[in-house]
């Protein structure tokens, strides 16, 4: 991954994202009930960024393609979300503030999705997005 680039995200915006109401359910829930706790809260980038995270826990094609799906839909769902909550296309989105994880959590999950698929400018422009969106993110999530 280039560094040398000029961060494109910087800015004075900083985003801290509403509760995420799916949360409080997906710990009351339990797995068992995961799926119904997406289908009431479909806005939820973190109910997305789950079923990535899991389906990447396979190293099957079809659980690859599964994976970017789910991740790309997260994405987008936490796109509207930041935009609705003043973010403009530039500013910080961080990691300490527990409801932006949903979000940083998809951008990864499609980045490593899109890594397996072959498709690396997609993977580099996307782990650029979380580290360039969240430095502490980009470094909690790529641990291994």
């Amino acid at each position: 991954m280039d560094k040398t680039h000029p961060n494109l995200m910087a800015s004075n915006v900083v985003v801290h994202l509403p509760e995420d109401p799916a949360l409080t359910e997906i710990h009351e829930s339990g797995k068992d009930g995961f799926l119904d706790v997406v289908q009431r809260h479909p806005e939820s980038s973190l109910c997305w960024a789950l079923l990535a995270e899991g389906c990447l826990r396979s190293d099957d094609l079809g659980s690859t393609v599964a994976a970017y799906a789910y991740a790309r839909t997260g994405y987008h769902r936490g796109l509207d979300v930041l935009r609705r909550n003043g973010w403009k296309g530039s500013g910080q989105v961080p990691w300490a503030h527990e409801p932006n994880r949903g979000f940083l959590r998809a951008l990864f999950a499609l980045s490593q999705a899109a890594k397996r698929l072959g498709e690396t400018d997609e993977a580099e422009r996307c782990a650029q997005f979380l580290r360039d969106s969240s430095e502490e993110a980009f470094d909690v999530l790529t641990q291994d």
